[in-house]
C-alpha cells in the first residue's frame, strides 16, 4: 500500500484536490455536472464540520498535501498533519514553509499542464508541522488535542480498529473528532477479515459509543481528478463526534 501514494501522478493529483482552484479542476468550456462542482473544495468542507470558536490544539490525521490541516490552523493555535507518505508530507512541509509546489495536471496520454500549489491565504503556516507517520502505529507522546480531522483514511488501513482504539487517548474530554470515509472497504488495503461486520456507520457507533456521543452525521462529496476526461466522484460519510466528560 504505501507505493501507492509515493508517485509524482498521485502526489499531482492530490495537489490539485486539494489546492485547485475550482477552472483548474474543471476547466471553462465544457458543461460540467452540477454535482461535480458541488463536490469541489472537500478537504475544506469536512473541516468547517468542527464548532465554531478557537481552540488550542489539532490533529489532521492522513493529511495528505495538507490543505485540511491548514483549515484547521485558522482557528487552532497548534495543527499536527500526519501521514504516511513521505511524499505528500514533503510538499505540505514546503508549503507550510512559504514554498511553492510545481506539479502537473495529466491531460491525456503524455499532454500535461503546469501548475503550482501554495499556502492558501490568511494561513500561518508556522502554526503547521507535517510529520510521517502510521496511523495504526502513532507515537506514543504525541499528546491530547482539542480537535481531531481523519478524512478518507478509514478504508485504507490495514487494521482500522487500532485507530479506533487509540482515539479515546487523543481527543481531550469535551474535545471533537470528526471522521469522513466513503467507506470503499478493499482487500488491497484492507484485509477482509478486518472489514466493518455491519454497515460502517453502526461499526463506528458500536466502538467508539463508549467513550464518544455522536453529534452529528452527514454526506460529503469530493472529486479528484485524473485525466481531462476522468474523475473520481464520490460520496463520503462524515461523522461527528465529541469527547465524553
Amino acid at each position: 500500500m504505501s507505493g501507492v501514494y509515493e508517485s509524482n501522478k498521485v502526489l499531482s493529483e492530490y495537489l490539485l484536490f486539494h489546492y485547485g482552484a475550482d477552472d483548474e479542476v474543471l476547466p471553462a468550456g465544457r458543461d460540467w455536472p452540477a454535482g461535480m462542482r458541488t463536490a469541489l473544495g472537500f478537504p475544506v468542507r469536512t473541516v468547517g464540520h468542527f464548532s465554531a470558536g478557537n481552540v488550542a490544539r489539532g490533529l489532521d490525521l492522513g493529511c495528505a498535501v495538507g490543505r485540511s490541516a491548514f483549515e484547521m490552523a485558522r482557528t487552532c493555535d497548534e495543527v499536527v498533519g500526519i501521514d504516511y507518505s513521505s511524499a505528500f508530507v514533503a510538499a505540505a512541509a514546503r508549503l507550510a514553509a512559504g514554498g511553492e509546489v510545481a506539479y502537473e495536471r495529466l491531460e491525456e496520454a503524455a499532454v500535461v499542464t503546469g501548475l503550482a500549489a501554495r499556502l492558501p491565504g490568511g494561513v500561518d503556516g508556522s502554526k503547521v508541522r507535517f510529520e510521517q507517520g502510521d496511523a495504526m502505529d502513532l507515537r506514543a507522546d504525541l499528546g491530547s488535542f482539542d480537535r481531531v480531522h481523519a478524512a478518507n483514511l478509514l478504508c485504507r488501513l490495514g487494521r482500522p480498529m487500532r485507530l479506533l482504539e487509540r482515539l479515546p487517548e487523543l481527543v481531550k474530554p469535551g474535545g471533537e473528532l470528526v471522521m469522513a470515509t466513503p467507506c470503499t472497504w478493499l482487500e488491497e488495503f484492507t484485509p477482509k477479515e478486518n472489514w466493518p461486520p455491519c454497515a460502517t456507520v453502526d461499526w463506528l457507533k458500536a466502538e467508539l459509543g463508549a467513550a464518544f456521543a455522536l453529534a452529528g452525521e452527514a454526506e460529503e462529496e469530493f472529486l479528484i481528478r485524473e485525466t481531462a476526461r476522468k474523475f473520481q466522484w464520490t460520496s463520503s460519510l462524515v461523522t461527528v463526534w465529541r469527547r465524553n466528560g
